[in-house]
């Protein structure tokens, strides 16, 4: 069934029922929690899921999901099972002993790392300079709510045609940044920097001393990138331009390095729609803690980012494998986050009404977690996209370039569809870059 939260469904016309559609599963979310209000405490399932999103190399239409849910458990108990799972195939497979998984808050992340899915295997961490960095006329940086710095260990021999040629990747697609500003600091112990005619030598000294209070610390050799705007939106691109550097630098490319990242924000300002919507998704349980707080405040407050879900990810080398959340067992509950999603009574009863009336009938605490199956495989054998480990994988525009489709279909079967087609004018899809979360092989 299609619905209007999460990513845009594939739809399938019905002969049968014309003028309606069925949807094809992004995952079968609703359907394994009705399993659980059944009274079936544990399921597991190899299902095929389909998502209608722009493509890059841990992503595909069509992918495979290892789909588990159980009944009467807490976070703890699914991150200590489906942890020893990931262990002991590592073990199996590649021979590698994972010590115990660090759990690491979704805010940690986003600070240390400008991203929810961080590559423990190297260091590079974001420094705030905001407080040591305003104040000299420099417009960036004075009217940014944060100013973000990045250590390149060993780069400052490369020439400025080169750092220069980082402005712009960090300006372009693939990080999307404002603008970057960087500072050389020689071997000699001399600065030099893209806006040297606003900063002077102890400002570049403020921000060094700032960014050797992280690992690996700023030397004489080393350079720090520099990027300034809205905080949520600055910590990303900088997450994302470390992970490309990090594989420019070859930090990516050898050994396991996993952690949990744990209790996101359950709710995420949408631009377009000018309204907050479901990070993961609607069924998500909110900490009790938080749930008087969401329920009060206004739909557009912007606090309600501060309401944490009970939710998780897995993450290994910089990519999520996995992830999951404990689920709303309540209609109350669930009526309240719908209403907090902007849905009026009717809407939530026409799109959900079949769950929450499951939910009346004495629905257990439940909760669960999803691998990516291609993703884990693409890890595992080394390689750097899922395509490697799909047998008929698409391009980068949605193609299966084996058989020639998607393709139109016959005037005749439009008619017994009961669907006519208008096409508009529309450019072509820019190619997707990049290599996900992946290091790219040397």
């Amino acid at each position: 069934k299609s619905t209007p939260e999460g990513a845009r469904d594939f739809v399938v016309p019905s002969r049968m029922n014309p003028g309606q559609f069925y949807a094809l599963p992004q995952s079968p979310q609703t359907f394994k929690q009705l399993l659980m209000v059944a009274g079936l405490d544990r399921y597991f399932q190899i299902v095929k899921c389909f998502r209608d999103e722009e493509l890059r190399a841990d992503r595909q239409p069509e992918f495979t999901q290892i789909d588990c849910e159980m009944s009467f458990v807490a976070q703890e108990d699914i991150l200590n099972l489906f942890e020893g799972v990931i262990r002991h195939i590592f073990k199996e497979i590649v021979d590698h002993e994972f010590p115990p998984f660090q759990r690491m808050e979704f805010s940690e992340a986003m600070d240390r790392f400008g991203i929810d899915k961080p590559d423990l295997r190297f260091d590079m961490e974001l420094v705030d300079i905001t407080g040591c960095a305003k104040g000299r006329d420099f417009k960036i940086f004075d009217e940014a709510e944060i100013v973000v710095a990045m250590c390149c260990k060993g780069i400052a021999d490369w020439s400025t045609k080169k750092i220069k040629e980082l402005e712009k990747r960090a300006t372009g697609q693939e990080v999307g940044a404002s603008a970057l500003v960087w500072v050389k600091y020689n071997k000699d112990g001399t600065f030099d920097c893209s806006a040297k005619k606003f900063f002077t030598d102890e400002n570049y000294k403020a921000w060094v001393e700032a960014a050797n209070k992280k690992p690996g610390g700023c030397e004489p050799g080393d350079v720090l990138l520099i990027l300034a705007g809205p905080k949520l939106k600055t910590q990303e691109s900088m997450g994302k331009f470390r992970h490309l550097m990090g594989t420019d630098l070859g930090l990516r490319s050898q050994g396991f390095k996993a952690l949990w990242v744990v209790n996101f924000p359950m709710l995420e300002w949408d631009e377009d729609e000018e309204r907050y919507v479901a990070k993961h998704h609607p069924f998500t349980s909110p900490w009790s803690e938080d749930i008087e707080m969401m329920t009060s405040l206004d739909k557009k407050d912007p606090k309600l980012a501060d309401v944490r879900a009970n939710a998780y990810d897995m993450v290994i080398n910089g990519v999520e494998v996995g992830g999951g959340s404990i689920r709303i067992h309540s209609r109350d509950l669930q009526e309240k986050v719908f209403e907090v999603l902007g849905f009026t009574k009717e809407e939530a009863l026409k799109q959900f009404g079949f769950l929450m009336g499951a939910f009346e009938y004495g629905a257990p605490p439940h909760g669960g977690l999803a691998f990516g199956l291609d993703r884990l495989c693409t890890i595992l054998g080394g390689k750097t996209t899922i395509r490697d480990y799909i047998a008929f994988p698409k391009n980068n525009m949605g193609r299966d370039t084996m058989i020639d489709t998607p393709s139109g279909i016959t005037d005749a079967q439009l008619e017994e569809l009961s669907i006519g087609v208008v096409l508009k004018d529309k450019a072509p899809a820019a190619a997707a870059g990049g290599s996900g979360g992946y290091p790219e092989q040397k």
